[in-house]
């Protein structure tokens, strides 16, 4: 497949200090053995998890598994406790390091960018209706471990919230597909009711309830998911960037900077740090977009009267660059959204003041309160907007779970769980559908992608905001 010069982003520094600059179309591996990104699950999640150390030697394998998030950690998980595999999980840095650890927590009933309305226009109704009941099924097993892992779980469903009042004959639409097409018992509200039960967003001209969403500490779920695997026989190699693919009668050959790790079949769960020389089966078939976030610290009793938060079920904004934002469980205020196009520009400060005028704009009272936590991450958009579980070559076993467009906090445990089917062999009708019959598509453009992000920027402004 291919061989990576063994380069880390920021060279030169601390080789394990925190680069807040890493940028997956730039550097050949995000690091070796880096600091997490500071963040308030990174502050607020515990020890983590005991790991089985970096590689140090060569080692034969039957499964490995590239990345340790959400995807990663479950499909090591569910290879072990419904296959009998005891899959090896390499990890370029620590255990949950890249976007597991710097998301927004909210575990929706969806995964990838498209609404069921456009599934049922891309499809056609029956495979949207499959779709859909595969993406409950997936929500089921998220429900299903977080309701083992002790993740600061808190359910409510989900707010959609419009941010302007030509924006609420979208949710009505949407709203009613999901009610009458797919049976969901979603409501909409009115902005006087979102303010009076929910929050008072002073943006928001209404808001359609979903009933389907559980927010979630995403670190302490990630560390339980490892813990899982670990107790199951999975080792967790951190410290181990893949920096070299080769295969060899039938079988893979991973290098790392400790040793090489043989195996007979690999699983790629890297998200949005995908670099592009890991493999030719990935290279250009995800856009990594960075998303910002911050916490503030604790509000006050007058704060929390001023923005009358009733509720902490989690909320996004009708924006094509959305708002993302709930009231978290010790009294803080977590929101974030898109800004930085590139890892060399994530630190300059218009990135921070655009989150803190989001804030301000939907909830006046908070305008000046002081910021505790700051942090971006790289999200793993598919060019048609949907993910991919699949295994893209049958010539080689090599498979991949990618492409949650920023939804994938709920769906990436079963995606996990099905990529532990497909290398396990077991058969399901289920693979017939789109998210699982064909490899992400690459896209003509790619090479000048950056360009035509940066223009699609100020156009999603212009159209958000003005026309």
């Amino acid at each position: 497949m291919s061989t990576l010069p063994f380069t880390a982003a920021g060279a030169g520094s601390d080789p394990a200090a925190y680069d807040p600059r890493y940028d997956p179309l730039v550097d050949a591996i995000p690091g070796r053995g880096r600091a997490y990104a500071p963040t308030y699950w990174v502050a607020t999640a515990g020890t983590p998890p005991a790991d089985d150390g970096p590689v140090t030697g060569d080692i034969d394998a039957d499964v490995v598994i590239i990345g340790a998030g959400f995807t990663g950690l479950a499909a090591a998980l569910f290879l072990a406790q419904e296959h009998g595999i005891k899959a090896t999980v390499l990890e370029a840095n620590r255990t949950a390091w890249g976007c597991t650890s710097r998301n927004g927590g909210q575990g929706q009933n969806a995964s990838g960018r498209l609404y069921r309305s456009q599934w049922i226009a891309r499809w056609g109704l029956d495979v949207a209706k499959r779709l859909d009941a595969e993406l409950r099924a997936g929500f089921e097993t998220f429900k299903g471990l977080v309701s083992e892992i002790d993740c600061d779980a808190q359910h409510g469903g989900h707010l959609y919230v419009a941010h302007r009042a030509k924006k609420l004959a979208f949710l009505e639409n949407e709203g009613r597909v999901m009610r009458e097409v797919f049976g969901y018992q979603t409501k909409m509200l009115s902005a006087d009711e979102l303010r009076r039960d929910y929050c008072d967003e002073r943006e928001a001209a209404g808001a359609l309830l979903e009933p389907d969403g559980v927010g979630v500490h995403p670190l302490k779920l990630a560390y339980g998911y490892a813990r899982k695997a670990r107790a199951l026989g999975a080792k967790l190699h951190t410290g181990s960037p893949v920096i070299g693919w080769t295969q060899h009668n039938g079988m893979h050959l991973l290098r790392t900077p400790g040793g090489t790790v043989k195996a007979r079949a690999v699983g790629v769960c890297t998200g949005g740090y995908t670099g592009q020389s890991l493999s030719p089966l990935l290279r250009s078939r995800v856009m990594p977009i960075l998303s910002n976030s911050m916490v503030t610290r604790p509000l006050t009793d007058a704060e929390l009267a001023a923005t009358n938060f009733r509720s902490t079920t989690f909320i996004t904004d009708t924006r094509t660059l959305r708002f993302y934002y709930r009231l978290l469980p010790d009294r803080r205020v977590q929101i974030g959204s898109r800004s930085s196009i590139t890892g060399a520009d994530a630190e300059h400060p218009r990135h921070l003041a655009l989150l803190k005028r989001g804030l301000a704009r939907k909830f006046p009272p908070l305008a000046d309160v002081p910021i505790d936590y700051s942090w971006w991450g790289w999200v793993d958009v598919s060019h048609d907007m949907m993910p991919r579980i699949v295994q893209p070559d049958p010539a080689q076993r090599a498979f991949y779970a990618l492409g949650y467009g920023g939804n994938g906090v709920s769906f990436s445990a079963h995606a996990g769980r099905r990529l532990a089917d497909r290398i396990a062999g077991k058969a399901d009708s289920a693979f017939t559908l789109p998210i699982y019959d064909s490899p992400l598509p690459g896209h003509w453009a790619a090479p000048f992608r950056r360009v035509g992000q940066s223009l699609l920027y100020r156009w999603y402004w212009l159209r958000d905001e003005l026309l």
